[in-house]
């Protein structure tokens, strides 16, 4: 051992723990480094995402494209720092790569990724991985920015000190990525005895050395010593930071600019939303409508084309309709994040997490949950301390997912007018819906202060975020991402709500030629009708809120359902049969109530799973409800007053 840099030579061994052929290979890397952009990249749309089993923690797995071997699997780990157990994202990435994970086959080689922009550090965590032992690729990301802004490394330096081959690659241009078929074919022949170990790259950018010196694992010093010494002697020259990147953070993170450059952006968001998205609903809803009308007289007329027609197709076009709009600002958000603005937005929302006693690591989370809650609790495993976690996990149903979008959009197109507010930049129907999601907002913040003044109490932790570069966003990655998204609504409007729209129909007939109003359904409405009234809603209504218990958006195919089986309004498209329905302060008080409702039972599964326990989900669910209850009262009544 070597008393100077506290390190140790040890022995690689360069083989795969069983025999045989290369079939698994684990992508490992830091957060933030290109890891996930280079999965999708060599997986493109060949790949699906689970949770590994006992944990919350997300499995992406695919089957690699474009390399001659389509019998590779490929594992994307979650972003780590070390192999020290610190976290379950991390406890998870050790027991895959010791093949310790039930149901996930131990890899046989390692795709290493590391930032080139910020190699110095990320070489920390290329010690513990040569440690164990497997066929390791290094691949440093961003190379092509790096030279770009005058930084460099000797790449074959680099190799000989590590002892494994090294790439220069850039995941988001696709450049560089023939020494990952280079270094798997040839590994693969090696197995087969048809090649030699040291030929692993064609263009040497490795050397063949089995013994090196590591640091002593666990010793964070012995980390960062041997780290700076191996980026000095292979000439790394970290690159100089952009003038113009510099500029914009000025403005960016300003204390006074910052927030409001933050809320010009949430306001043209929401704008664009309503401008370009509400007329390619509409387009996208007379093509449905146009569907239905060609297929009902194929299906004669009867209960056979009343249950395809009324019952379910209306029920899913209605939630269909929507697509368009919750795309659009996906691809916003996409926009936002690829750039990297979006972590420029978590440090300007830290101010106001630490003012309400949350922990700064809560607002990615957070800003997940405007996707969907279910991944953004998840996301909270990454807090440590654990009643900041549970604090977290309470509130974070309380932002405005997508499931929210298609009610909020209807009643918004059905009863606010599409009036100028500020000129062109910002109409009425935006500054609605941008309200609503500041109401989600400021009760997840009121929550958040009140359980951590009471039972959730705890000290505040540092918040520390490594600031991803300025990147302009490419089409596939934003691509990948539509499309990723449009899949999951598609599946829940194909599953929950298309059965739901059937058990619906069958109910609004039953008994045989009884009323839409006599009916089970009717009647159901009609028993739980005394409740809700005070908040402006009738019966059909009441049946939206019960069955989108099970998921939000079910609400609107419900409506489908119910209003197209009603003669009075069966003519009438969905916002024309609410309006003949609905008061003003009645729709306003069903947006507040679906604001603060907890309408979503994988969110309860999700927190169950999370806090071990199912005192919390229900605790939860009950004060979201009253609260949901109080505010949509209020609603109601204060309209209904002012009206007057």
């Amino acid at each position: 051992m070597s008393s100077c840099c506290n390190t140790e030579t040890v022995e690689i061994q360069l083989e795969p723990r069983v025999a045989g052929k290369i079939r698994t290979v684990a992508l490992v890397g830091p957060p933030n480094s290109g890891k996930s952009t280079l999965f999708n990249r060599l997986t493109g749309l060949r790949q699906k995402v689970a949770n590994y089993p006992g944990v919350t923690v997300e499995q992406r797995v695919g089957r690699l494209n474009g390399i001659g071997r389509s019998d590779l699997t490929l594992i994307d780990l979650p972003g780590i720092y070390g192999l020290d157990r610190y976290s379950e994202d991390a406890r998870v990435a050790i027991e895959v790569l010791h093949g310790e994970m039930p149901g996930t086959p131990a890899p046989d080689a390692i795709l290493l990724v590391l930032d080139s922009l910020q190699l110095r550090r990320q070489l920390m965590l290329a010690a513990p991985v040569l440690a164990l032992g497997l066929p390791t690729l290094v691949l440093l990301n961003m190379s092509d920015l790096m030279e770009a802004r005058g930084g460099r490394v000797d790449t074959l330096a680099l190799a000989q000190e590590l002892g494994v081959p090294v790439a220069k690659i850039s995941a988001t241009r696709g450049a560089g990525l023939d020494a990952i078929n280079h270094f798997l074919s040839r590994k693969a022949d090696a197995l087969a005895g048809q090649a030699d170990l040291s030929g692993a790259l064609a263009d040497s950018q490795h050397a063949a050395v089995t013994r090196i010196e590591l640091p002593v694992i666990g010793n964070p010093r012995s980390y960062r010593q041997w780290a700076t010494g191996i980026s000095t002697r292979t000439k790394y020259k970290a690159p100089l930071s952009s003038e113009w990147g510099k500029r914009i953070d000025g403005v960016l993170l300003h204390r006074i600019w910052g927030p409001l450059v933050f809320l010009a952006v949430v306001f043209a968001v929401f704008q664009v939303v309503f401008t370009i998205g509400q007329p390619l609903s509409d387009g996208f809803g007379n093509i449905l409508n146009a569907g239905g009308d060609a297929i009902a007289p194929l299906l004669g007329h009867g209960w056979l084309e009343s249950l395809a027609i009324d019952g379910v197709w209306r029920g899913v076009a209605s939630v269909l309709v929507f697509l368009p709009q919750i795309l659009l600002l996906f691809l916003f958000i996409g926009v936002l994040e690829d750039s990297g603005y979006l972590a420029r937005a978590a440090l300007i929302a830290d101010r106001v997490m630490r003012s309400i006693g949350l922990n700064g690591k809560a607002f990615i989370p957070l800003l997940s949950a405007y996707a969907c809650a279910v991944p953004a609790i998840m996301a909270t495993r990454t807090i440590e301390n654990k009643r900041d976690r549970f604090a977290t996990i309470l509130v974070a149903p309380f932002m405005t997912c997508s499931a929210r979008l298609p009610i909020y959009m209807l009643m918004i197109a059905a009863f606010i007018p599409n009036r100028p507010l500020l000129g062109d930049f910002f109409g009425l129907r935006a500054a609605v819906m941008l309200s609503l999601y500041v109401l989600g907002f400021l009760a997840a913040l009121a929550t958040a202060r009140l359980l951590k003044s009471s039972i959730l109490k705890a000290s505040s932790a540092p918040f520390i975020l490594e600031l991803p570069q300025y990147r302009l966003p490419t089409v596939r990655s934003l691509s990948l991402r539509l499309m990723d998204r449009g899949k999951v609504f598609l599946r829940q409007a194909g599953t929950v709500i298309l059965a739901v729209t059937m058990v619906l129909w069958v109910m609004s007939h039953l008994p045989v030629h009884a009323t839409l109003g006599e009916s089970l359904i009717g009647r159901l409405g009609h028993l739980i009708e005394p409740v809700i009234r005070p908040l402006g809603f009738n019966w059909k209504i009441g049946i939206g809120l019960l069955t989108s218990v099970m998921a939000r958006e079910v609400i609107v195919g419900t409506l489908g359902t119910l209003y197209g089986a009603d003669p009075a309004t069966q003519s009438l498209g969905l916002q024309a049969a609410l309006r003949h329905d609905l008061t003003l302060g009645g729709a306003m008080a069903l947006v507040v109530f679906f604001a603060f409702a907890l309408q979503c039972t994988s969110t309860l599964a999700i927190v169950r799973r999370e806090t071990n326990s199912w005192k919390w989900p229900a605790l939860q669910f009950c004060y979201m409800s009253v609260l949901a209850y109080v505010a949509a009262l209020a609603t109601n009544q204060a309209i209904l007053h002012f009206v007057r």
